[in-house]
């Protein structure tokens, strides 16, 4: 995997304000943010893509999101949040290190902006598809 600005973060090399660490997870907050509690959440593993992760290291985090969500909840004052994470170039991922983000949204002028191009469901194709995955996970 290439050195990234995680990998330095990771060693200490560059600081960051933790939120929360353990063996496996590092979350801190963003240097761009889109909103105060704008976090970052990182796998410790090098992993490029979240398909590249091991199921151990994708648990802690499935573990410390909801936590990690909470807490940001309660000390920015925001209900409402967004949790980004984005894979491959094409997805807009511009560290090559699985990362999430969760985005608080206080109004429509913080947080994240989303627009959503809805197409429509292929009943066909989704059931060919949902076989294939179902066999695929199950192997």
């Amino acid at each position: 995997m290439a050195e990234t600005v995680f990998s330095k973060i990771l060693r200490g090399e560059i600081p960051c304000h933790k939120l929360y660490e353990d063996d496996l997870v590092l979350a801190f907050l963003d240097i761009a943010p889109l909103a105060t509690g704008h976090a970052v959440v990182i796998p410790k593993e090098p992993a490029e893509t979240l398909d590249a992760l091991s199921d151990d290291s994708a648990a802690a985090i499935g573990r410390v999101l909801p936590r990690l969500c909470r807490a940001l909840q309660s000390v920015t004052g925001t209900r409402d949040f967004n949790v980004l994470q984005n894979n491959g170039r094409l997805a807009h991922q511009a560290v090559d290190h699985v990362h999430f983000h969760i985005i608080p949204k206080p109004n429509d002028a913080q947080g994240l902006g989303v627009k959503w191009p809805s197409g429509s469901l292929d009943h066909a194709a989704a059931k060919e598809m949902a076989a294939r995955v179902k066999e695929l996970i199950s192997a």
